[in-house]
């Protein structure tokens, strides 16, 4: 009768039971006969409890401790709440316990010892909390303990050592931290180790490389330490998984390796791990091979061997060698691996030579990534036959030639990426017909030609279509209004001309637009007004005409509308995003008037309404000769004043007083040049605040000091530098003053818009005397760093790639970013900026004088070498800047020595050290969020960003990234965060 009240009291904690399985419990049924109910056949007590996979909802009893005589209690796959009744502990002739798959809270009860006889521990895939008790030590009859994905706590025990009948140990996906006990090498019948996604740390004990018995070792995304033990391939004969990744493993691997002839998965990626990879032909029933994001390989030929040796195992289905320094070239090889192979992943390395036809060989190839190589070559047309590829990424090679059409057979590509090549000649049209494609990327190639209007029609597009910086000409195909689903469109930098089609307004998903530095003419279509995802919107540098459309202040996402460069007149609207300077772009536009005051534009006169009432009579009363010839006559002299009118300085106050600056005038706004008003001191003089008598306006003042050798040529090559550029993201100067002082002595100095929140170097580096009003130092937060790189690289961006004669500034660093209101980055100070003339081949620039050009720490060490200047000089600067941004570390800290440098601080850190290089400002920020969906991306993102500053700051200047790209990923490195919920 106890065993049946139990029952009914486990059955009245039951909330649901849709299979209605339940039902047999009730008094008309002995209840040994109760669904999932067994007894023993003498003395008819439950033994057994097995209701798994039933689709149960609600809570475990306290009464399930009556079933004394339990030996089996399964209930996993289920929805059961609350806690695990302390009762459990009760059943002492418990063999197995289920409870796997459900979603239980709180902790494991602690006196599980108690039940002496247990042989299985099923938790896995709860809620569990807190730590692994010590008590589990004693039950040396246990064979499984599998507690995985829980959230559970603490460290492992050095008792579970005691538990010498352990096959299974399985705790992973935890938050346990601690080292791994060397007491776990004394369980010698363990099979199966799992303890992934933890907190661990320290070394591996090498104890636990001699457990003979082990088929599965998954010690994956921990923090551990230390070199494997050069005999694992002989001490783990039986291994078959064999995973290690995301750790800090350092050293090589081990040639004993390929001894281990029953491995499936060889997985080590994301460790330290350098040297030559041993020869793996013996492991022939090898499946998965993951040792990407390594240092592993010679940078040279003799990688090759090791390549080919990889295609005498016919198991192969998963290759991952990316981010490592293999070199050599892959030749035939490639297209003798196994015809199993489904993922081969090459990318970032020096693998270089051909793809040659035998490639048509891997027909279940589904992913193919040869990224950031440097093959060469034009593409067989053989790759048109893996018809299972879904992703392929050739992108940043040398290769040429033409695209082959053939890939138009491609029909389950969803990923394409060509970009950053030499490939020429026609988009092939036949590209149509990879209907499954959603991102594609042909930019930065020599394409030329029309594009194909079943191409750009293609609607399956929704994520990418990059086709700039190519040679494209023509008109935009009106099958453009096909892509409704595409998020990012990038025509840039092409020759395309016409109209902008009517029909791209269909593309309502468009959040990106790029048509800048084409010759599209005409107006703005009506239909762009339905647009209103957009968030970044570029139609820059063409001929298009007509008035600015209205509808653009209605685009509540829209955070940069870049319009200049075109033949816009009329009036500037107001509102929306035309009331941010920092975000929208009108600058050459003669014709434009009125806007925003900042924008300085001319204000709108009544003549310009009265010439277009004028335009309208004259054609309404033609036939009246007389009057038309007056309304001509009126029409001309109207166009003359206008044109007088233009030559005249604009009317803001600001800028009357600008082009009058005396040196009386600067001496009287700095209150003479006092100390208190000093905020600043550069190599070649003083910067003060100052305030203009006439209105008020906060101006800084940069006094050049005549003494200083170079002092004047500084100056020159400031003018010269500003004198044509206009970004928002560049320092304004609003005028220069170049006269004598009252005693008669040469006085030459630069007037700059004031930015109220100084400089990047004081909120990096701050001092006592740059901290707030109560004290506090200043902080910047992630976003707002973010931002600042962001506004920085955009700034280089336009510098290099958007100006007739580049300019190279030559003297990045934090000193020299200017932070306004609005934390917006302003580069400033072009004392040794150069411009300088494109070559065929390069844009460089003599240096106007010898030696190093910039500041130790920041300058590109070519710049000690030779006396040229360079966009990738530049790049240099970018990278350490980033790194310190994020660090907090001046690349001139004490601690980087000879050869020692911020950049391979930051490289030998990545990616398991990320929070011990990351500024302690910015990991407060961060520890709210740790464990969060938003905490993962902000330390992906964050990785990112340094991934990015150290390919920004190699030694190799050939090998820097661009700055266009640079721009591009941390826009998406914003975007990421934004989504994910972290806002400025």
């Amino acid at each position: 009768m106890t065993d049946k009240l139990a029952l009914l009291a486990f059955k009245a904690s039951i909330t649901e039971d849709p299979l209605g399985v339940m039902d047999s419990w009730n008094q008309t049924i002995d209840h040994c006969r109760w669904y999932g109910v067994t007894c023993g056949r003498l003395h008819q007590r439950v033994t057994g409890l097995d209701l798994q996979s039933l689709k149960l909802l609600g809570s475990i009893s306290p009464h399930i401790g009556n079933l004394s005589f339990m030996r089996v209690l399964v209930l996993c796959n289920n929805s059961f709440h609350h806690e695990i009744p302390q009762q459990v502990v009760y059943l002492y002739r418990l063999r197995i316990l289920k409870l796997c798959n459900n979603t239980l809270e709180g902790k494991i009860p602690r006196n599980l010892s108690g039940c002496a006889h247990l042989k299985q521990l099923h938790l896995a895939n709860n809620l569990l909390v807190g730590e692994i008790p010590v008590e589990p030590g004693s039950l040396v009859k246990l064979q499984i303990l599998a507690l995985a994905m829980n959230s559970l706590t603490g460290t492992i025990s050095s008792s579970i050592g005691n538990m010498s009948s352990l096959e299974i140990l399985s705790i992973g996906e935890n938050e346990v931290g601690g080292k791994i006990p060397q007491a776990l090498g004394n369980i010698t019948k363990l099979k199966w180790l799992d303890l992934v996604v933890n907190r661990l740390s320290g070394t591996f004990p090498p104890s636990i490389f001699n457990l003979s018995s082990v088929t599965v070792f998954d010690i994956g995304v921990n923090q551990i330490g230390g070199n494997l033990t050069a005999n694992v391939g002989f001490t783990l004969p039986n291994i078959k998984i064999f995973s290690i990744s995301e750790n800090r493993f350092t050293g090589a691997i081990p040639r004993s390796i390929s001894n281990a002839t029953a491995l499936r998965w060889l997985q080590a990626g994301s460790n330290k791990l350098s040297g030559k990879m041993p020869p793996l032909d013996r492991l022939n029933k090898l499946q998965v091979l993951r040792i990407g994001s390594n240092y592993l390989g010679s940078r040279g030929y003799s990688d090759a061997t090791f390549f080919c040796s990889l295609a005498n195992i016919t198991t192969l289905q998963q290759l991952d060698m990316e981010n490592n320094s293999f070199g050599g070239a892959l030749a035939e090889c490639i297209g003798n691996f196994s015809v199993t192979l489904s993922q081969l992943w090459l990318s970032e390395n020096l693998v270089f030579g051909t793809i040659t036809k035998i490639v048509r060989n891997l027909v279940n190839l589904g992913s193919l990534c040869l990224d950031r190589n440097r093959f060469s070559g034009t593409l067989p047309s053989v790759l048109g036959n893996l018809h299972n590829l879904v992703e392929m990424k050739l992108s940043f090679n040398k290769f040429s030639g033409a695209i082959p059409s053939s890939l138009g057979n491609l029909v389950s590509l969803t990923r394409l990426y060509l970009n950053h090549n030499n490939f020429h000649g026609y988009i092939p049209s036949r590209l149509s017909e990879c209907r499954s494609l959603v991102e594609l990327d042909l930019s930065s190639n020599n394409l030329n030609g029309t594009i194909p209007p079943e191409f750009i029609g293609l609607s399956s597009l929704s994520m990418l279509l990059n086709l700039s910086r190519n040679h494209l000409s023509g008109v935009l195909p009106m099958e453009v209004g096909n892509l409704k689903l595409l998020a990012q469109l990038d025509l840039s930098r092409n020759m395309l001309e016409g109209d902008i089609p009517a029909s791209l307004g269909s593309c309502v998903g468009l959040e990106v637009l790029k048509m800048q530095g084409n010759s599209f003419r005409g107006s703005i279509p009506s239909s762009i007004n339905m647009l209103r995802n957009v968030k970044e919107l570029d139609l820059s540098h063409n001929n298009l005409s007509g008035q600015i459309p209205e509808f653009f202040e209605a685009f509540h996402f829209l955070e940069i509308l870049n319009l200049s460069y075109n033949d816009f007149d009329g009036m500037l609207p107001t509102k929306g995003i035309f009331n941010n300077v920092s975000a929208t772009f009108v600058s050459g536009n003669d014709k434009l008037c009125g806007g925003m005051p900042i924008f300085h534009l001319p204000k709108c006169s009544s003549r310009n309404s009265r010439q277009k009432l004028i335009s309208k009579w004259k054609l309404a009363i033609s036939i009246f000769f007389g009057v038309l010839g007056v309304a001509i006559v009126l029409t001309l002299m109207y166009f003359r004043w206008l044109k007088k009118k233009r030559t005249e300085p604009a009317s803001s106050s600001k800028d009357d007083l600008s082009l009058n600056l005396s040196y009386g005038i600067l001496l009287r706004a700095t209150d003479g040049f006092s100390s208190s008003n000093m905020i600043g001191v550069g190599g070649f003089g003083s910067v003060y605040k100052g305030v203009l008598d006439e209105n008020g306006t906060i101006i800084a003042v940069k006094i050049l000091d005549l003494t200083l050798h170079g002092a004047v040529k500084s100056f020159k090559s400031e003018c010269e530098a500003l004198r044509n550029i206009r970004h928002r993201n560049l320092l304004k100067v609003l005028t220069v003053c170049s006269g004598t002082d009252y005693r008669g002595n040469e006085f030459k100095a630069l007037v700059y818009e004031f930015m109220v929140n100084g400089n990047l170097e004081d909120w990096l580096h701050p001092s006592p005397s740059s901290a707030n009003v109560d004290g506090n130092a200043r902080k910047l937060s992630l976003i707002q760093r973010i931002n600042i790189s962001i506004d920085v690289a955009s700034a280089l961006d336009y510098l290099h790639n958007h100006l007739q004669s580049p300019v190279i500034h030559c003297d990045l660093k934090p000193s020299n970013v200017l932070l306004d209101a609005e934390m917006v980055g302003h580069v400033g100070d072009f004392g040794l900026a150069k411009v300088v003339i494109e070559s065929s081949d390069d844009t460089k620039a003599k240096m106007s004088s010898a030696g190093l050009r910039g500041t130790v720490g920041y300058a590109a060490p070519e710049y000690g070498m030779e006396s040229m200047v360079s966009r990738e000089g530049d790049v240099y600067s970018y990278g350490i800047l980033l790194l310190e941004m994020f660090t907090g570390l001046s690349p001139t800290n004490e601690m980087f020595r000879e050869n020692f440098n911020l950049h391979k601080f930051i490289k030998e850190a990545l990616p398991e050290q990320l929070q011990e290089v990351t500024d302690p400002l910015l990991l407060q920020e961060m520890e709210s969020h740790i464990g969060t969906a938003r905490g993962d991306a902000t330390c992906e993102c964050l990785e990112m960003v340094y991934r990015i500053g150290v390919a920004c700051s190699v030694e190799a200047r050939k090998e820097r990234m661009n700055i266009a790209e640079v721009t591009s990923q941390l826009h998406f490195i914003r975007d990421k965060l934004h989504a994910a919920g972290l806002q400025g």
